[in-house]
């Protein structure tokens, strides 16, 4: 199959499928109301979806998919170095990437001008599946520009890349949902995936919580590294969403673009005093 020519179909596919299932699990039972109303807090992250997509489209028009098949071409990486099963090769580099993605997740928490970018994401009041795909360009172009540099050094398999990418948009678009599951189904769940009521916790106001829960897909990094945290302090109806210096409820998409550059970082970011 060729990947880059069916690489546009397949995640769109996936895109629209997640999106609406989510969706209308959000419609029929949302976990918590809205502080705005659904088609305007859409239009706003969706805008800026739109941006984001279109800007790389533009600037990486091959992607991290791109990326990978130039390196098995030119013979770059380690698994276009070393033999090893194809099997061993794709579920790896699958594993690897996505720990690349929950280190890279966290060092953009704790760099303050990393802080600024990634702060237009945890800027939204709300928390439903638009939520996971609202990032600011700049952020969506250097997190491309890390995940193509990975592949090449992996020689990860062009087929371990588009199933990483379609099931890391996949599981940010199921755990920032709108939505719950039961405990009985939500506490085993959690070792195999990343579900909305713990990455919910990731989105507090509460800088040791907003410094949490760092994954999207795979939930082993946290635990293994001492920043899960399991429940928020206030209780899952008592917790408050956003940042606690940016309050803002016009969020146009001018103003999510400009968001870095015209407010402070606040006390998120690693090392900064608390309030």
């Amino acid at each position: 199959m060729d990947l880059m020519q069916h690489e546009p179909t397949i995640r769109l596919a996936v895109f629209f499928g997640v999106f609406a299932a989510v969706a209308i699990w959000e419609i029929a039972i949302p976990y918590r109301d809205l502080s705005t109303r659904k088609p305007v807090r859409w239009g706003r992250n969706l805008g800026l979806l739109v941006l984001d997509t279109v800007l790389v489209r533009l600037v990486l028009p091959a992607g991290a998919v791109g990326a990978s098949l130039l390196a098995a071409e030119r013979g770059w990486g380690v698994f276009n170095v070393f033999d090893a099963p194809a099997w061993v090769a794709v579920l790896a580099s699958v594993v690897i990437l996505d720990f690349s993605i929950w280190l890279q997740h966290l060092v953009f928490h704790a760099v303050p001008a990393l802080w600024r970018l990634h702060m237009v994401h945890h800027a939204d009041l709300d928390f439903d599946v638009t939520t996971g795909t609202r990032f600011h360009p700049i952020e969506i172009l250097l997190s491309m520009l890390i995940k193509m540099a990975i592949v090449v050094i992996l020689g990860a398999p062009a087929l371990a890349v588009l199933v990483f990418e379609v099931l890391l948009n996949a599981t940010a678009m199921f755990n920032h949902g709108n939505v719950s599951l039961p405990r009985w189904i939500d506490v085993p769940l959690r070792w195999m995936i990343v579900t909305p009521d713990m990455h919910r916790v990731h989105h507090s106001v509460k800088r040791e919580e907003c410094n949490s829960n760092f994954g999207f897909n795979l939930p082993w990094w946290d635990r293994l590294f001492g920043t899960y945290v399991p429940e928020p302090a206030a209780g899952r109806e008592g917790l408050r969403i956003g940042v606690s210096h940016i309050r803002d409820e016009r969020q146009t998409v001018p103003w999510l673009v400009g968001l870095p550059f015209l407010r402070r970082t606040g006390v998120y970011p690693f090392g900064r005093s608390k309030e």
